[in-house]
């Protein structure tokens, strides 16, 4: 078998891509990325017009269908449409996020267990993308999307007197997501299934509070926030057969933030 070229490796062209919260900050950039590799992109979200939107600024040939991934009826209703719009789903980028601001000082039980269903989500469509390849007798790839608050814990004096803390149920849910990601790895191995976790550090919106940014660019070993396109080698990377060999891993994009 002939050694593949870098292009060929990474090259998406005949893929089709389900990314949930295709709209979003790091959404919308990953969504490019795919596309730009060749993929044909189904962007989902709660909003179907805004998903058609986001698709539209694409190109001609992508799609978006409404699918809210912490609605069980509404999340395989979403994923069947995606499927019938190529026939086909290929690679499934679990992005979409509900957020719950409140920290650990007021959060209650019902809001805590409302975040952690967003990782009820990500596992159930990404059981129907692996039943649907194992019908078709075809590899997929899923990647679930962690953060580095799956790894580390945050540092109190980066919010103390300027926001919330991070939402301790963020990191539960986030955490969880990192070894969500090795346990489907090592069942569906043997069905031709990659699942991959991809972690970024900080990357913050415009909305955020200029202190906060502050105090946190001071403990970046890079001494900056990242750009939402810093993100678009790995999400290909991972969609790829570049990483044809990697499975059950947790790929961190954090500036340095867990090298401390």
């Amino acid at each position: 078998m002939p050694e593949p070229s870098i292009h060929e490796l990474f090259d998406l062209t005949g893929r089709v891509v389900l990314i949930t919260g295709g709209t979003g900050h790091l959404g919308s950039a990953m969504s490019r990325a795919l596309a730009e590799a060749g993929a044909t992109v189904v962007i989902a979200s709660r909003d179907a017009e805004r998903a058609k939107t986001a698709a539209a600024l694409l190109g001609n040939g992508h799609f978006g269908v409404a699918l809210d991934h912490m609605d069980p009826i509404a999340l395989e209703r979403g994923f069947a449409e995606a499927v019938s719009l190529k026939g086909r789903i290929d690679v499934l980028v679990n992005n979409g996020h509900e957020a719950q601001p409140a920290d650990w000082t007021t959060v209650t039980a019902e809001q805590f267990n409302r975040q952690l269903a967003n990782a009820t989500g990500y596992f159930l469509l990404a059981r129907l993308l692996r039943n649907h390849a194992v019908e078709r007798r075809s590899p997929a790839s899923i990647v679930l999307l962690g953060s580095m608050y799956g790894q580390v814990a945050s540092y109190p004096d980066v919010y103390d007197g300027v926001c919330p803390a991070s939402p301790v149920a963020y990191h539960a849910l986030k955490g969880g997501i990192v070894h969500l990601t090795r346990h489907l790895a090592a069942y569906w191995a043997a069905d031709g299934v990659r699942v991959n976790c991809l972690s970024p550090g900080p990357f913050p919106t415009d909305k955020a509070p200029k202190e906060m940014v502050e105090r946190l660019t001071a403990k970046l070993p890079m001494k900056r926030m990242g750009r939402p396109h810093e993100l678009k080698g790995a999400i290909v990377f991972l969609a790829s057969d570049a990483s044809s060999f990697m499975t059950g891993q947790n790929l961190t994009i954090d500036g340095g933030w867990t090298a401390w």
